[in-house]
């Protein structure tokens, strides 16, 4: 994996501080000015502009995603989501990062997918617990049309349930995101996982190129983006600004942004990678935050190996969501009443499905 060296976490050059866009300047899709993506010198976010926020001093950094952050969203509410996998294992891609793939033994069996009662089951325990979107993962590289119609049955226990929809199914075909959309789902999860020219090395199976397709078809399903990427995956700086770049220069920016810090799954490739320095994972957060100021950036998988004082410095830098439950599709999370814990004892509380303020 030739572009997988350690990461590079040492001081780097300083730059000048980046003025944050007022309110008042951003457009439709939340940005500011022209959002041509093909020419990086005219996107909205270059990533030579990512790269010098990624270089501020950590304080500046901070200081001005808290600015970007309390300008659009209420500092102090932060998103609970539950993850559930529906359908574990066996899927014939080979990310990676990916326990559930079938080509890597890593002790995960593969699974038929979940009734709707077991599903209801858990969307009430969910809910109960206070989450306010419960998302559905099922280990298909592209779920047949078979496949969606029994998803369908599954979106309709979320919504009577009383919570937003979300699913990630692997890549899917335009009709297949209209039959999902007619279905009542919300989100639609689909990771860009890396910076275009690192992809390669973590996935061969398919090409980026293909999850760009699909978010085209949810989008134009209109059904909600969430896509985000992982991180400490042997990438530089540069290559965590690649990835950031390219979420914020996406035609429309993504309603949630979920970055994951890599859990490190024994029989996976990345297995023995190091760890990303806790630092620069809540500078990738604070990018996120500033360069896509009206989706919700997202705390995912990782989170259980973090600090408390880390998971308060993302806050602080903008993460206004959380993976809410002790498990995520196959790897660990905190338990509801160690986040119940920590979330009080920062004062913060959950914010039920609201989105960005208005005129944001």
């Amino acid at each position: 994996m030739s572009h997988c060296a350690s990461p590079s976490t040492a001081p780097e050059t300083q730059a000048q501080p980046v003025q944050f866009i007022p309110k008042a300047a951003l457009n439709a899709h939340g940005c500011g000015g022209d959002c041509t993506v093909g020419d990086d010198s005219q996107a909205r976010w270059p990533r030579a502009k990512v790269i010098e926020l990624f270089n501020l001093p950590f304080n500046d950094l901070l200081w001005q995603a808290q600015q970007v952050h309390r300008q659009h969203w209420n500092a102090n509410e932060i998103e609970h989501a539950t993850l559930l996998s529906v359908k574990t294992g066996g899927c014939p891609e080979d990310c990676g990062y990916c326990p559930q793939s079938s080509k890597y033994d890593t002790g995960v069996e593969a699974s038929k997918l979940m009734s709707p009662e077991e599903v209801r089951e858990a969307v009430v325990a969910a809910r109960d617990a206070g989450a306010s979107r419960f998302c559905m993962g099922a280990a298909w590289r592209a779920p047949k049309d078979r496949d969606i119609e029994k998803v369908a049955e599954l979106i309709g226990v979320i919504k009577a349930e009383g919570l937003e929809a979300c699913c990630t199914l692997g890549m899917l075909t335009d009709t297949q995101a209209q039959s999902l959309k007619d279905a009542g789902l919300d989100y639609y999860n689909h990771n860009l996982d890396t910076a275009p020219e690192l992809y390669g090395d973590i996935i061969t199976t398919r090409e980026q190129q293909d999850r760009l397709d699909t978010l085209a078809h949810v989008r134009a399903a209109n059904i909600k983006v969430c896509s985000g990427g992982i991180v400490g995956m042997g990438e530089t700086r540069e290559g965590r600004a690649g990835l950031i770049a390219q979420l914020a220069n996406l035609p429309a920016v993504p309603e949630s942004v979920p970055i994951n810090d890599l859990v490190r799954v024994p029989g996976t490739p990345l297995a023995e990678l190091p760890q990303l320095d806790p630092l620069e994972f809540v500078r990738t957060i604070a990018v996120a935050r500033i360069t896509m100021p009206t989706a919700r950036v997202r705390l995912s998988a990782g989170r259980q190996a973090m600090s408390e004082a880390v998971q308060a410095m993302c806050f602080l830098a903008g993460a206004n969501s959380i993976f809410y439950g002790d498990k995520l599709l196959t790897t660990g999370n905190p338990a509801f009443d160690a986040d119940k814990a920590l979330l009080a004892k920062l004062g913060l509380t959950s914010g039920k499905a609201v989105t960005a303020k208005a005129g944001s």
